[in-house]
């Protein structure tokens, strides 16, 4: 087939991981293909598509391009899959063409272009639903779909409680995170958010269960022996921001954070330093760079601990990453164990 004038944007992992960003991809030879979302980004760097990545969510991403743009995305149930498109069409000018992969259906939201969503059902084989997205959503309450009872439930990539049902509802009113159904809530977790900031909950990343599922591949130490050390405490999801050409290795504060900045610092090439005390939720499959360390607390919270360390780091641009390590090691012995050696 010719090139669709229109641009792809892939979100999230799944699509990748499960192959159907490549298949669309051949099948619809997109002008432009753009990924939206921080995990999608780890998980298209083994792609070897033509991609460009946006540090924005989809709606944002759309609303800055001319043209028809497309959704492609694969949610962890279809339920889950078909909600996040309605969040995104519900943000965007006009109407949105979305490919859900996890059901095969094509979603035209909200009167979008019926003949490129036409042509594109005919070229990969999905069925075509029409729909119109509602604007439920307020800036104080926040329904998560597709939740699977027990898995956590996360708001800007913190763990805030567990789900006890398909759906969650939370509220956030007067600076105050509260449970409405669907969900028990993790104190600790809670406190984190708060420490961090919430965002109006219709504007917030929300999400359940596990961000990606899937191993890096061809794990190899690829950053610079000195450099600069970058802290990120317990908002891993902005790593990709905070890291420039010259980071050596990542500070990361508390268990969560740890193995999202490990999963991604294995993708870069990236160590990390890893500080945890035992209360991580699993949402991402543990994987690390060479030159990693993971340590626990012998007493006090990763917080307490991490932030102490992280007031010790040597002020600086050319930090030496093995000679940073053994020296924290050593200067923390009261406070840390090493769980984790990967030097």
């Amino acid at each position: 087939m010719q090139s669709l004038q229109a641009t792809c944007i892939f979100h999230g992992p799944f699509v990748f991981d499960e192959g159907d960003a490549a298949r669309i991809y051949h099948a619809l030879l997109p002008k432009r293909s753009i990924v939206a979302g921080v995990m999608g980004r780890t998980a298209a760097a083994a792609s070897g598509l033509p991609l460009t990545y946006a540090d924005v969510p989809p709606s944002v991403v759309i609303n800055g391009m001319e043209g028809v743009c497309i959704l492609v995305n694969r949610g962890k149930t279809p339920a889950s899959g078909r909600r996040f498109g309605e969040i995104v069409a519900s943000r965007v000018r006009g109407g949105l063409i979305h490919i859900e992969c996890s059901d095969q259906i094509c979603y035209l939201w909200n009167n979008g272009d019926s003949a490129i969503a036409e042509e594109i059902c005919d070229q990969i084989g999905y069925r075509l639903v029409m729909l119109t997205s509602s604007r439920e959503d307020q800036p104080e309450m926040r329904r998560i779909c597709g939740c699977i009872p027990g898995e956590p439930v996360m708001v800007e990539g913190i763990t805030i409680g567990y789900a006890t049902a398909e759906e969650a509802v939370i509220s956030y009113k007067e600076g105050i995170l509260m449970p409405i159904s669907g969900i028990r809530l993790k104190l600790h977790g809670i406190e984190k958010l708060h420490a961090a900031g919430c965002p109006p909950l219709d504007r917030a990343w929300c999400k359940s269960g596990w961000i990606r599922t899937a191993l890096p591949a061809n794990i190899r130490r690829t950053s610079p022996p000195c450099g600069r050390v970058q802290t990120i405490d317990h908002t891993g999801i902005a790593m990709y921001r905070m890291i420039t050409p010259d980071t050596c290795g990542i500070l990361a504060i508390g268990d969560d954070t740890t193995a999202v900045c490990g999963h991604i610092g294995a993708v870069l090439g990236i160590p990390v330093f890893g500080i945890t005390d035992g209360d991580g939720d699993d949402i991402v499959p543990e994987a690390y760079a060479p030159g990693s360390v993971i340590v626990r607390t012998i007493s006090g919270t990763d917080d307490q601990i991490g932030r102490e360390i992280a007031a010790s780091l040597p002020q600086g641009d050319q930090v030496c990453w093995d000679e940073l390590v053994a020296s924290m090691l050593e200067a923390f012995s009261s406070s840390i164990v090493l769980w984790r050696d990967l030097r």
